[in-house]
């Protein structure tokens, strides 16, 4: 009686066997084998649930899709970076930049348009230079290191697909010859300036020797590595401060600059050209009559003079962006000299939303930097004076307009 119960059952489960086949055959399932032949492999709990082979496969596929999208919201920190390979990227960055600048230089239209006026009144002109510039530098560097923060001075309508950006070098030559130790920093910590066209002024008015393109990679605030690169000369500059890597180009100008400082009395102050003159007069009462103002283009250009010797002291005295400065504050940390408001201070590059203005005007010096501050307090004071005069005198104007019939 057992066997033939037995029996019994086998071609029941043979029957069934066949009927589960069939089904599978028609919802297409893919799957190899099902042995028709054991009757175990039908699970039959007390015959209210059964796990055949798609219940199986769909349980396991869910799963593996649970899986898949916990790994994708991993909260595991990115990891640190090389200043070694961020300084050869941003090298990379200023010089495919500059090379955007000198072919739309070229043309017959450089697509010139105006952001307005600046304090002093001048033209703040944009021109496809700056926006082709920005955009080899800004994209190649996000395209190295996606997780840092890039603040530039342009800004694209839209995201750029970074599959579509040419993926820069992470080594350079001159680099690996010169820097032998590295730093890793975590990318939180990293905010990289750039100036995609410095002195846009002076391009517009062909003159070009005026004109650089500029990376900065500042370390929770503190400016470490400088590049400025000179298109039309095809001349980098770069220092990274801290070990004091410095490039052959800002060696060879120490060098060839070494000794050429002159006293303060007698200094020689270079300027922006849209306010030389009033630096002049306030200058040389804080610091002497026989001062020589030089007017020049490009916070970049100014303090690559201070570097050569060439200029004792780069005096700004009105709002600059952090843009503008970074870079030449880098690399005269690596050489020794200074960068910093009038009042001597340090200036805080954080890359924090709003704080690309620095409003205590500068003072970029190789020698004697204390010196000069305590000289220069003096024109800072006068300039904050003659700001507060025209500022009452405008309100004036506008208060007497008012009252006329």
């Amino acid at each position: 009686m057992t066997i033939l119960s037995d029996i019994k059952t086998f071609r029941d489960n043979q029957r069934l066997a066949r009927t589960l086949r069939d089904h599978l055959q028609e919802d297409r399932c893919n799957q190899d084998q099902i042995n028709l032949s054991t009757p175990s492999k039908m699970v039959n709990f007390g015959g209210a649930i059964r796990l055949n082979p798609p219940a199986i496969f769909l349980i396991c596929g869910i799963v593996g899709l649970i899986v898949f999208f916990n790994m994708g919201r991993s909260t595991a920190p990115h990891p640190n970076i090389s200043l070694k390979q961020l300084l050869a990227v941003s090298i990379h960055a200023a010089v495919k930049g500059g090379i955007e600048v000198v072919r739309v230089r070229e043309e017959a239209d450089i697509g010139e348009s105006s952001k307005g006026k600046t304090k002093e009144g001048a033209n703040d002109p944009k021109t496809n230079g700056d926006m082709f510039s920005h955009r080899a530098m800004y994209w190649g560097i996000k395209k190295a290191f996606p997780h840092i923060n890039v603040i530039s001075e342009e800004h694209d309508v839209e995201e750029v697909d970074l599959s579509t950006v040419e993926m820069p070098s992470l080594d350079n030559p001159e680099v690996e010859s010169i820097v032998d130790d590295d730093t890793l920093v975590p990318p939180g910590e990293i905010s990289v300036w750039i100036d995609p066209l410095d002195a846009t002024q002076e391009y517009t008015e062909n003159l070009r020797h005026f004109v650089t393109t500029m990376v900065c990679v500042a370390i929770n605030g503190v400016p470490v590595i400088g590049i400025i690169h000179k298109p039309f000369e095809k001349l980098t500059a770069w220092g990274w401060a801290g070990p004091d890597y410095r490039s052959k180009s800002v060696n060879d100008d120490l060098k060839a600059g070494k000794g050429l400082e002159h006293d303060i009395s007698k200094a020689r102050i270079i300027v922006s050209r849209s306010h030389a003159g009033s630096v002049n007069a306030t200058a040389q009462s804080a610091l002497g009559q026989d001062i020589v103002v030089t007017p020049a283009g490009g916070a970049g250009y100014k303090a690559w003079e201070v570097l050569k010797g060439s200029q004792d002291a780069y005096v700004h005295t009105t709002l600059i962006k952090k843009w503008d400065i970074c870079a030449g504050n880098a690399i005269l940390n690596s050489a020794g000299g200074q960068l910093t408001t009038l009042k001597g201070e340090s200036i805080n590059y954080s890359g924090v939303e709003g704080n690309e203005k620095n409003t205590g005007g500068v003072l970029a010096t190789l020698y004697h930097h204390k010196n000069y501050v305590a000289k220069l307090s003096l024109l800072m004071v006068e300039t904050k004076r003659k700001t507060a005069e025209k500022r009452a005198a405008f309100k004036t104007l506008v208060r007497d307009r008012l009252r006329k019939p």
